[in-house]
Formats: structure tokens, sequence, C-alpha cells
């Protein structure tokens, strides 16, 4: 690259091929400018200067359809002239720089300067040492010889001080670490299918260089720039680069340019390779970011604001983006902004700093806690100093004597350094480190369960997780597919029949259309291993077409031979929209044939003839498919097959027919047969399904498959079971309930729809997008839902991004839907996501026996210091002391409590809301309880420890007095009750075996027993710089002896009933206000109005308002009845304040949906419908098409219906 002038120079006067960089035909620059061109400009220069992309193809030295040789040398002379796929990363943090990060903590810096202040004293020696008049104030001073010692404690608060913040940088480093590691995986993980040497091989994204052909379809993340060579039906969404919504159409004669970074929406076709990594358009770009550090995340964090797509699911920005519902279907990669190869990914996630539901309830918490620190070590640092000098100068009378100053001076000091202390005791810095310890941990071993986890957050907020909308096809089934039915030639086959009992002109064209009308890139390959099942390689329902001609003892490959993917005349590639596929060619007398396979019942409506028994085409009338549809596809359908027609249409060869007008094209079709393609259900799904309805998360089923299908294995995996009360309907359907009059989707009829909902057929992605939206907006239920969703298109891209976790597809996801997603699962398994639930559910358990631990100790500490400090002008826990319990009690036991493995009993319980305070009622008993335990024994032993123990009291030393046995005696005591507290901690819903399970986490173990060696070593050799005293075993006994009863006392706890200490459940309330972070209070209340609003919308049939009205009426006297008896508890208030502003929800819901309806009736009268359907329920019930089974009309089991106590719940009855 370094004559690039020179040869530029050159390749512009003339073409002299050898002085070309590298020896080929043309140079990076050429390139470079070549591909800032688009549309027509780029045609022309491709011309002018080339030829055409042939003569590209030359002067690269590569072949259009055989691709590079794939020589080593080759190879690396490409990398070395035209650049390497990589887009250079960011570099990491260095461990210094974590060290001055962590340095910035407030606290610490506050000890810092305390300590420094106080060595800096304690090397200055007073003039007026001897000096009588200073009083008590010198005493004790010089006798003790210890002055010399007075260094210790200032050097030892700074020792503490840098080992708090070599543990949080390491942490911050090691979660750095794994992070780039995962980063690394995911990029691994990329391949791209690349021609070389005539074979298409997958190849990591990294090693493409400039002059391979690379094979692009549906689905693909372009990883390089390059040149359209041939293409299919192309269309690319280049909104990540231009900002343009609209997916542009690319062709060799239109718009041959593709860009990386950017996304296939549909079609199919072979580029050439024309710059890689920083030379390609988004590696330009990123240069021009200056993809170095500080501006790159000012970038980002200014990318994420626009976008409003700020994770959080707080956020009002989603509310103003739903209004554009064609912007809905766009957002794909909104959030990542110009970010495109996966390459990048690294500086988003390093800047996604956004805040989860857990991470927000913390930091209220630990800024609440903090803030009562605070004043406590301001009120003892005031009331110390007051203290002594009204002890000294107004009691004692003495006057202040200019040499004494420094004497004094280090008495303030030291209240100081007390002050300090509480605070730093009471500054839980421990929570954040919990939450990251516990985290990262939980993703390394979520890697072990398959789930590659993207966002960090995403792994908690999966543990509130209420409901997980799937897709059926390679989650809930095996995505193998396997031709099992099929109907040609007038006969129903429930197996596939013999090749000789069919008309050979029927299964001659049958063959072809299969074989033809394909992806080239779908093959069925021998098994790996011997007797293994043949691989499977690309689409999946084509494969099983593939099998079904290989099942006919006929072979696909020679017909594909015969006509190569070049010599196809056009395809249209299956899409959304299309929902089939079709091909035609160029028969050898100059007419065409076009040959169509898609889903069958759509694909029968454009049939005007089909092929008999003969094999001769005969008509097809409306009527004949109603009762094949009848006859034939919904017994397939029932069987949980899916149903796959095949048909082909001739056209004459002039005129020639318009293929850009679809319309025409599509419609007059013979049809050849109807396939049923089975997808057996996985084995471990239905368990996993269960196990997720026992943990109280709703599975729905949403899928492109016919209703059947879909229904039958609804059935198989135990998302419904026969004689529930729920809904299956199809996409269009559901789109009648859930739009008004003008079409346009209204909350309140989805919230009709979505509780009972359990599967969704026949459904495009908007619908998928509005069902989640719909979910997540919706405000009929008290607590938000949390929805997952997972997907593997290109299409799930927006629901993915919508929910608040997405699930993609590790295998058979395209690269749009993982870079939308939170979590990869790699062996795209359902019940990987059963896993995560678990997971999630444990690192929110974790974070809270943590605070459980951690408020003990806070509370106790803080007590003590501050009356200990107030009543003997000392604190008995000593400034090195307490950052040594600050230390077990925030760094390690956030290791040890944060790394628990998860149990199956963790799935038995429903998922927490995102609005339950963080501190549950019997948490709360737990930290009072064993805090009281805790002071009573402090405070005896300080005040009356001399007694008991027969040792001299160590209150009102003076200031260097050696540390005394009884202090020492309080301290050990202390961190003895933290340890065995810490095994109390790992249970917070009051189990009674603390023990359980507990051999499961060696951390623990390891750290329970390093801290108590520790702690003996601290007590035993501490000596001054530790304020210890060494102890005798007998003083040693009694001191575990007081801990160990902290276990005794556990089991007292536990059998206090919560229900008896009515003041828990105010303390469990009231941090609910807190925990609740504003927006979340502010969006409440504007949901509220927004539905109000829509409510005043659709109140244009008047019984509505009627039946408003009378709701209102039987509210008032609901609440009558229910003050009159005393019922109204505190819990239903909201249900009554929901009821007040949702009057229609209620009511409606309290009457079962029974949407058996068809379209004729659908315009009578709601009321009319709603009574006369109900009786008619259970004999309607086999008129399968478009019905919700409904057998059990269970009013009580009302979506919103409340606690039978609750006045609500007299209402319902008295409905």
């Amino acid at each position: 690259m370094g004559d690039m002038t020179n040869s530029d120079f050159y390749a512009k006067n003339q073409r002299n091929e050898g002085s070309h960089a590298g020896g080929f035909g043309c140079s990076l620059m050429d390139l470079r400018t070549l591909m800032e061109l688009r549309g027509n400009d780029a045609i022309v220069k491709i011309q002018e200067d080339y030829g055409d992309v042939e003569g590209l193809c030359k002067r690269l030295k590569t072949s259009p359809t055989e691709g590079l040789a794939g020589v080593a040398t080759d190879l690396d002379k490409r990398k070395e002239t035209f650049g390497r796929n990589l887009i250079p990363p960011k570099k990491p943090k260095t461990f210094l720089q974590l060290v001055w990060e962590a340095l910035q903590d407030v606290t610490l810096i506050i000890l810092e300067i305390a300590a420094i202040i106080s060595l800096g004293l304690s090397f200055y020696q007073p003039p007026g040492e001897g000096n009588e008049a200073c009083g008590a104030a010198a005493g004790g001073v010089e006798d003790e010889g210890e002055s010399e010692a007075g260094w210790i404690e200032g050097a030892a608060i700074l020792l503490s001080v840098v080992c708090v913040v070599l543990v949080t940088a390491f942490n911050d480093w090691s979660k750095e670490k794994q992070f780039r590691g995962l980063q690394s995986r995911i990029e691994q993980e990329q391949k791209f299918q690349v021609v070389r040497g005539g074979q298409v091989i997958q190849l990591p994204v990294a090693d493409i260089v400039v002059g391979d052909i690379a094979q692009v379809k549906y689905g693909d993340l372009l990883p390089a720039d390059g040149i359209l060579i041939q293409g299919n039906d192309l269309k690319i969404d280049e909104s990540s680069l231009t900002g343009e919504s609209d997916h542009v159409r690319k062709a060799p004669d239109r718009d041959p340019m593709l860009l990386s970074g950017t996304h296939v929406m549909e079609g199919s076709g072979r580029v050439l390779v024309t710059a890689v990594g920083v030379n390609s358009q988004t590696g330009i770009i990123f240069t021009l970011l200056g993809a170095s550090g500080e501006e790159e995340e000012k970038k980002e964090k200014k990318g994420k604001m626009q976008d409003g797509n700020l994770e959080n699911s707080q956020t009002k920005a989603v509310k103003k983006q739903d209004g554009a519902a064609a912007m809905e279907m766009q957002p794909l990669k909104s959030a990542e902004g110009g970010e495109s190869d996966e390459k990048e990914k690294k500086k988003v996630n390093v800047s996604k700093k956004e805040k989860s539901v857990l991470q927000g309830k913390l930091t209220k918490l630990a800024v609440q806690i903090g803030k009562a620190g605070l004043v406590m070590s301001a009120i003892t640092v005031i009331i110390l100093v007051l203290y002594f000098c009204i002890d000294n100068f107004v009691v004692l009378k003495r006057p202040w004597l200019p040499e004494c100053t420094p004497i004094y001076i280090q008495y303030f000091v030291k209240f100081f350094i007390i002050g300090v202390t509480v605070l730093v005791v009471a500054v839980p810095e421990g929570l954040p480190l919990a939450v990251t310890i516990s985290l990262a941990y939980s993703v390394k071993k979520m890697m072990k369960d398959n789930n590659l986890v993207r966002h960090l957050d995403a792994c908690e907020t999966m543990g509130n997780a209420t409901a997980i909308c799937s897709d059926k096809t390679g989650t809930l089934t095996t995505n193998r597919m396997t031709a099992v039915q099929l109907y040609v030639a007038d006969v129903h086959y429930k197996e596939i029949p013999d090749p000789s009992v069919l008309p050979p002109k029927t299964l001659e064209i049958l063959i072809n259309a299969i074989s033809i009308n394909s992806a080239y890139t779908t093959k069925i390959l021998p098994p790996d291993k011997e007797g293994g099942l043949p691989k499977q390689v690309g689409n999946k329902t084509e494969c099983g077409l593939l099998g079904l001609v290989l099942d006919l003892k006929r072979d696909y490959q020679p017909i594909r031979d015969q006509m190569p993917e070049e010599k196809l005349y056009k395809v249209y590639t299956f899409n959304s929209v299309r929902k089939s596929m079709s091909t035609v060619i160029k028969l050898p007398d100059g007419s065409f044939r076009m040959y169509s396979k898609g889903a069958s019942e759509i694909l029968l409506k454009k049939c005007s003839r089909i092929l008999n028994e003969t094999g001769e085409a005969k008509l097809f009338r409306p009527r004949d498919r109603d009762e094949m549809v009848k006859k034939v596809i919904e017994p397939m359908a029932c069987d949980g097959l899916r149903t796959i027609g095949v048909a082909y249409r001739d056209f004459s060869a002039s005129p020639e027919p318009d293929w850009e007008n679809e319309a025409d094209i599509l419609t007059d079709l013979t049809g050849i047969c109807v396939v049923g393609i089975e997808d057996p259900v996985r084995p471990e799904v239905p368990a996993a399904i269960q196990k997720c309805q026992r943990a109280g998360i709703t599975v729905r089923m949403v899928t492109g498959d016919n209703i059947n299908t879909a229904r039958a294995i609804a059935i198989k995996c135990g998302i419904i079971h026969p004689g529930e009360d729920f809904l299956c309907i199809d996409g269009k359907e559901f789109n009648r309930r859930i739009r008004n009059e003008k079409g346009e989707v209204e909350q309140e009829r989805i919230d009709k729809v979505w509780p009972k909902l359990r599967v969704l057929a026949r459904s495009s992605p908007t619908d998928k997008h509005t069902l989640v939206k719909g979910i997540i907006d919706s405000t009929m239920v008290e607590q938000r839902q949390v929805v997952a969703v997972t997907g593997d298109g290109t299409n799930d891209g927006p629901a993915l991004k919508k929910a608040d976790v997405g699930f993609a597809m590790g295998i058979a996801g395209t690269d749009v839907a993982k870079e939308a997603s939170d979590i990869i699962l790699t062996d795209d398994n359902f019940s990987s996501i059963v896993k995560a639930v678990m997971w999630g559910r444990n690192v929110y358990d974790s974070i809270s026996k943590f605070l459980q631990f951690q408020l003990t100790v806070n509370v106790v500490a803080v007590i003590v210091a501050f009356t200990g400090a107030c009543i003997t002008q000392d604190s008995p826990l000593k400034a090195v002391q307490m950052l040594w319990v600050n230390l077990i009690m925030d760094t390690f036991a956030s290791l040890a409590l944060a790394t628990e493995p998860p149990t199956e009993s963790l799935l038995m319980r429903k998922p927490y809301g995102r609005n339950k305070p963080l501190i549950s009622s019997t948490m709360t008993k737990n930290i009072l309880g064993h805090g009281v335990y805790q002071l009573v024994i402090i405070f005896t032993l300080l005040f009356v420890g001399e007694n008991i123990f027969d040792i001299d009291s160590g209150r009102n030393a003076p200031l260097h007095a050696p540390p005394s046995e009884h202090y020492t005696i309080i301290f050990n005591t202390f961190v003895m009750m933290q340890l065995f507290n810490e095994i109390n901690a790992r249970k917070i819903h009051g189990e009674r075996n603390v023990f359980n399970g507990i051999f499961r986490n060696p951390i623990f173990c390891t750290i329970v027993l390093g801290t108590f060696a520790v702690q003996i070593i601290i007590v035993q050799f501490g000596g001054k710089p530790f304020s210890c005293s060494p102890l005798d075993l007998d003083k040693w006994m009694w001191c575990v002896f007081l801990g160990v009863g902290e276990l005794l006392w556990g089991q007292v706890i536990s059998t206090i009933p919560n229900s008896r200490l009515k003041f828990l459940k105010g303390a469990g309330q009231l941090t609910e206000k807190d925990e609740v972070p504003e927006e979340e209070m502010n969006e409440d209340n504007e949901e509220i109005d927004h539905a109000e609003r829509e409510l005043r919308r659709g109140q244009i049939l008047w019984f509505r308002g009627l039946n408003r009205i009378q709701t209102q009426i039987r509210v008032v006297n609901a609440f009558r009845s229910s003050l009159y008896e005393g019922l109204e508890k505190p819990d239903s208030r909201t249900s009554i304040h929901n009821f007040m502003t949702h009057p229609e929800f209620r009511i409606e819901d309290s009457q079962p949906h029974i949407p058996l309806i068809d379209d004729t009736d659908a315009e009578e009268d709601p009321t009319l419908r709603k009574n006369s359907s109900q009786p008619s329920s259970p004999n309607k019930n086999n008129n399968a098409i478009d019905s919700g089974i409904n057998l059990t009309t269970d009013t009580s089991k009302s979506a919103a219906s409340s606690s039978p106590g609750s006045p609500l719940h007299s209402l319902e009855t008295s409905l």
C-alpha cells in the first residue's frame, strides 16, 4: 500500500497492469472510489474502467463461477494488498486505569485524606508535650512508650483502602475480559458462504478477502462490500448505513453495489467482494468516528439517546415511536445506529450502561442507605467533638493553650476518622459489586446451558418473565422436516407411496418442480456417522421436500446439474407477504414454465386446474377447493403436519409475460400435489413447558403455520390442554379483533384477547410485534407483564427488539435476528429458555441474599459505632477493623452469596413483579431479628464484658493506648456473628435448613473458611495496626459460641410467622414506594390516560356508556358493602383503582370469551352475541377452524379477579 498515490496515477493514465500493487489489475484506491458510487453511476464506472463485472473479476484474478483457488500464498497476498476483514477493536482499559477509576469513590477519598492527616499528625512531635496544662488530653501517651506507633493507624487505613481498590479493579478487569471473550465467540460464530475452487464453503467472516465470490441469501448480514454478479429478487435493507427505511432492490444491471453491514431482506445472489475491513463502507464510517475510545463512546451514547431505544422498558420514547406503524417494521437495527459488523459489537456492549430493573432498584436503595449513613456519621462526629470540648473547656475549665493545639487536633482527627468509618460501613458499595459478580457468573455458566447472553441485564430480566411467545418451528420442534403424507393424482396417501403407482407424467413434473424450485444451497448430505440421520443443510422445509424426491427413488442433483442456477430465468423468492416461492425456467422450445410451492391453502387459491389420476389437468373450482381443504388439508393439519402445495404454470414464448407484474403471473396455476411434512416435537419440550406453567409463566405459540397444525402441536407440547378456556386464532381473526373500524390497533381490544390467547397461527411478523407490544403495554393486570420472545427469521427483528428479552436461534437464526436479540440459544432449544429463567431468578435471589446479609451488618455496625462513640468517646470497632468487616461483608460476601448455583425449586414459585420491593417482609424480619441479637450481645460485652471475662475495661482509653483484650473480644465476636449469619443468609424465603446444598457451592465454603482463618491471624498477630491483643483459647471458644448462637437464633426467627408481625408489612410496603423508579410511576399514570383516550374513541356504541354507569354504581355498592364489612384490605386498593379506570375490561372479562363467531355474524349486536354464544359453546366445539376451545366457563378465573376477601370479588359475584 506504500505506493498508493503512484499506482493511482498509473491507474488513471495508462492501464499498466504490472505497476499495480501486488500485481492485481486494480489498486485499493480504485476499488475504494468505485465503492463510493451508487446505482447508475456505478454501472457506468464499471463499464468505463473494466468493461463489465467479469472484467473486474479478471483484474482481481478470480472466476465468477469457481471463485478463488484458495491457495494460502494468494490469500496472504490479498490480505496484504487490500487489507483484512477486521475492524481493529477498541483497546480495553488497562488494569491501572481501572484502579484509577476505583479510586474515584468518594468515601475512599475521604478516608485517604483522613488517613494522611492522621499520619502527618503522628509524625509531628508537638513542643508542649510535657505541658501538664494539656491535662488528660496527653495522658497515657508517654507512659506507654507507644507514641511512635501512632502512624500505624493511618498506614493501616491506607493499606485497607488499597485492598478495596485492588479488589474492585480486579473484578472490573475480569468482567471486561469475559466480555471480550464473549464477543470473540460471537464473532467466530458468524460464518459466511463463499465459493472457493468451485466448492461452496462456510468461512469465518474474518477470513473473507477481496476477490472472493460470496453467496448471499435472505437474512444475511453482509460482512464486506461487493458487486452483485447474479441475483434473484434481491432486496436489501440499507437503513443502518443510509437511514433509508425502504428496502433497496439490487440487480446487476440496476444497482449492483452491496455494502457491508446491510441486511438481505429477500432473495439471494452471488457477490464479488471488493472491499473488506477498514476499507469497506462501514469500516470507513468507523474510522471517521475515530473508533478510538472517547469520541466513540459519546457517539454511541448520542446514537442511543436519539433512538430512544434505551432498552429500559420504562422509557416513554417507545410510546411516541409506536404511532408510526410503518416505522415499527424497520427499526431492526435502530438501537445500534451505525453499528453494523459483528466486530463492532464490542463497543456497543461496553458502552451499554442502561440500568435494568434490578439495578434501578439497587441504586435507589444504595443511595437511601448512603444518605442515612452520612447523617449518622455527621452526628457521630459532632457529638464526639462537642462532648470533648464541653468536657475539657467547660466542665474542667481548661484554657486552650497554643502548644496543646496539635494534641487537640489529633483528637479531632481521630473523631473524624471514626465518623468516616461509620460512613464507610453504612454505604453498601458491595451492592453493585454483587450484581456484577452475580451476573458475570451467571453469564459464564449460562454458556454451558446453551445461552449466549449478549446484554448482561437480559439475564436478570428473564427471572421476572411472565410470558414467553415462542416460535414453533425449530424451537418447540426438532426442525428436521420429513414428508410423511402425500395427496397426488386424486389420492390421499397416508404414507409416501411407491413411485410405480403414480402417473409417470405427474411424477416427472413433481420431481422437477421440487428440485428446481428450491434454493440450490439446500441439500441432503449423507450422515456424519454410520446409521445416523442424513444431514439436512439449508432451508428445512425444502429439505423435507427433497427428502420426498429421494423417497420416490429419484435424485434431485442431476436435474439441478442440467439446469444450473445461472440458467434460472426468474426467481420469486419466499417472503412473508407471498408465502410462496416460484422459479421460472425457459424450456428448449422457447416457452416458459414456472414452478411454485407454498402454504397449501394459499397456493390452492391460485390454482384453476389440478392434475388428475391419469396426469391430465382438470378444472379445479372453488367448491372443489373447499372440499379438498376439508378432506385433505385439515386432516393432515390435525395430525400436526405442515401442508405444502406444489403447482406449475406454462407461459407461451411470445408475447413474453411481464414478469414484474406478480399478480398476473402467480395465478391460474395447475396444482400437482399437497405434501404433509412433519416436524416432530422435541422430546424435552413438554416437560420444559410444564415447568414454565408451574413457575407462573404463560407460554404462547406464535407461528406462520396453519391453525390446525398449530393447535395439534400445541396440544402435543402441553401449551393447551383439552377442556381449558383458551384461544387459538389465526392472524386474520386476531387483526379483526384488535383493530377498530379505522383499522387502528386499540389497546383495550388487545386486552380482551391476550389473556386467553395461547396459539396465534398464520401470523405475520407485524402480528407478532403487535401482540408483544400489546402485552407489554397492557395495564389491566397490576404487574406489568415481562415478555420474552423467540425468533429466528429476519422478520422477527422488531418483535425481538420490542420484547423485554429477545431470544434468537443460534443455528437456524439469521444474523438480523441475532443482532436484535439479547440472548442467543446456541442449540435452538426451548428447554434452554427454562434454564435462562432459572438463572435469572437465581440472580435476583442472590442479590436478595446478599442484601439481607449486608443490611444486617450495616445496621449493627452503624448503631454500635454511633452509640459507642457517643457514650464512651470512642468507637468499640476501630477504623481498620471496620474496614476489614466492610471487606468481608462487601467483597467476599458478594462473591460467596452471588455464586450460589440455581436449584429446581426456583421454578416452583411465581415470578416477582417489576415493582415488588427488593426487601420482602421475610427479609425485613430476618434483618431486624438478627440485628437485635447482635446488638444485645455487643452492648452486653461492651458495658459488662470486663466483669464477665474478668479483664480490664477498654472503655475511656487515652489517645494512643495499647489495644485492650476487652475491645478485641467485641471485635472478634462481631466478626464471628457475621460469619455464621452469612450461612443464615443463604435462604431468604424462610426455609429451615440453611445448610441445604452448601457443598454444591465450593466458593462459599472457601470464603467462609478463609475469612475465619484470616480473622484468627488478625486477632492473634494483628497487634497495633488492627488494635487487637491476642486472646486465649477460652475466650476464643466464647466468641465462636456467641457466633454459633446466630444459627440457633435464625431458627427462632423463622418460627415467628410473618402475619404476627404487622409492622413488617409496613416495612416491605414502604420500600415498595421508594423502589418503583419515578419514571415507572409516571408511566403507569400515563398509560391509564392513554387507555382512557382509547376508550373515549371507542365509545361510539352507546351501550358502552351505559355499561360504564352500571359499573360505577356497582363499584360504589361494592365499596359500601366492603366498608361495612370492614373488608377493605390495603392490598386490594390497587385493584379497585384499576377497576375505576378500566371498567369495561373487568366486566368483559368476567364473561368468558367465546370466539365462536364466524366472520358473518361479527357485526351483530355485541350484547346479544355475548349471551347467545354462551350455551352453544360445548357443542360447537368440533368446528375446529377458528374457534377457541371453550369448555369450562369459570368466571372466577378471570384474568383480573382478586382475592376472595376483596371488594372486587364481591362485585364479581354480584354480577
